[in-house]
C-alpha cells in the first residue's frame, strides 16, 4: 500500500476546508468522516486528528469560514442609511442561508467552540456583525441606549434567523394555496420594528 502524502499544516489546512466546501456544497453533514476526509485529501486520520485534535474541531474551522464569508456579505452591502441597509441585512441573510444551506446547517447544528483560539475567533466575528447592527439601530433611532441597542440587535436576529429556519424547512404555511415567502414576511418584519423605534421618537 502507497505511504500517504506529507503535506505542510497550512497547505493539509486549505485542502481540508476545500474537500469539506465541495461536500457541503451537495450534501449535509451528518455523512461525512474524519475517514472520509483523509480519504478524499490523500492523507492518514490519524494526521488530521493530529492537525485538529478531533473532528468536531475540524468542523469548528468550517464554521469559522462560515462566519467569515457571511462577515464579507454584510460588509459588501451598500453603505446606505439605516433603513434600507438593515432590510438588506436580512434578505443577504435569507439568501446567504438559501444558497449554502448545508453549511448554514452545519454552523447551527453543531455548538460553538468553547475555548481556546477558536472559540475567540467566532465570538470576534459574531461579536462584529452585531456591532454593525447595533450602530445601525442606534443611527436610526438615537435614543437607543447601548444596552437597549444589544437587546433590539438580539431581538432582531433571533426573530430573522426563526424565519430563515422556518423557510429552509419550509414550515411557513400557506395563503390561498401559495407557500408564503421568506423575502416579504423579513420586509413585514422590518417594518414593523422599525415602525416601532418611529414610535418611540413620536412618543418621546
Amino acid at each position: 500500500m502507497a505511504r500517504p502524502r506529507q503535506h505542510a499544516p497550512d497547505a493539509l489546512h486549505a485542502q481540508v476546508m476545500h474537500a469539506c466546501d465541495e461536500w457541503l456544497a451537495e450534501q449535509p453533514v451528518h455523512g461525512l468522516s474524519l475517514r472520509a476526509l483523509a480519504r478524499e485529501v490523500g492523507c492518514a486520520p490519524s494526521t488530521l486528528l493530529k492537525l485538529y485534535g478531533s473532528f468536531n474541531n475540524l468542523l469548528q474551522h468550517v464554521n469559522v469560514e462560515t462566519l467569515a464569508r457571511l462577515q464579507h456579505t454584510i460588509t459588501s452591502l451598500s453603505d446606505d442609511a439605516p433603513e434600507p441597509w438593515l432590510r438588506s441585512l436580512a434578505r443577504a441573510y435569507w439568501h446567504f442561508a438559501e444558497q449554502d444551506c448545508y453549511r448554514w446547517q452545519l454552523l447551527f447544528d453543531y455548538p460553538l467552540a468553547q475555548e481556546g483560539e477558536l472559540d475567540q475567533r467566532q465570538s470576534d466575528l459574531i461579536e462584529a456583525l452585531f456591532t454593525q447592527v447595533e450602530a445601525s439601530l442606534k443611527a436610526y433611532q438615537p435614543a437607543l441606549d447601548d444596552l437597549e441597542a444589544r437587546r433590539l440587535g438580539r431581538t432582531l436576529w433571533g426573530s430573522v434567523h426563526g424565519l430563515v429556519q422556518l423557510g429552509l424547512n419550509e414550515r411557513l404555511g400557506y395563503w390561498q394555496g401559495q407557500q408564503l415567502k421568506v423575502d416579504e414576511l423579513l420586509d413585514q418584519l422590518m417594518s414593523t420594528i422599525l415602525a416601532g423605534l418611529r414610535h418611540r421618537e413620536a412618543a418621546t
